[in-house]
């Protein structure tokens, strides 16, 4: 089985930058971590931006629903920041034939704690044993985006 990654920034991807005192979106961290865990299946990794999701616009999103509907592969994962993931998501809905599983993290994955390597791994397990769809794999759960946001208060997603 083939995975295909597509990545768009967001938290999971900052890094820190030490003469600007703050962090910013970086190089996508997803294919370090699948190396780190010693996966076996074939994946590719592909960057379609490199954004805060709350500087994303109906465009990106256009574009990034663009990119999956052409995209042979049946089996995607689309990193994305947190805050509009929901609303990336929904973008999605409509697009047939494929599993796409969202995913992100609340803390960079460079960061020695931080939910991104799990919440990496869950999305993969998903992307594989879900069936055609649009969801997201956050906080050890699968959500259905029509029914999902994310508890800013409360730092995890719920169904709503």
């Amino acid at each position: 089985m083939k995975i295909k990654i597509y990545t768009t920034g967001g938290t999971i991807d900052k890094i820190y930058f030490d003469q600007k005192s703050e962090f910013q979106v970086g190089e996508p961290q997803i294919a370090e971590v699948l190396r780190e865990a010693n996966i076996t299946f074939e994946f590719e990794v592909e960057s379609i931006m490199r954004k805060d999701s709350l500087e994303m616009t109906d465009a990106d999103r256009q574009l990034i629903a663009e990119k999956i509907r052409n995209d042979l592969a049946d089996r995607i994962i689309l990193t994305h920041g947190t805050d509009t993931m929901v609303e990336t998501a929904r973008a999605l809905v409509g697009i047939q034939g494929k599993t796409i599983v969202l995913t992100g993290s609340m803390q960079p994955a460079r960061l020695r704690i931080s939910d991104a390597i799990f919440n990496i791994g869950y999305a993969v397990a998903a992307a594989q044993m879900m069936g055609p769809g649009i969801y997201v794999a956050m906080n050890g759960q699968v959500f259905d985006p029509l029914h999902a946001r994310k508890n800013v208060a409360c730092h995890r997603f719920e169904v709503i």
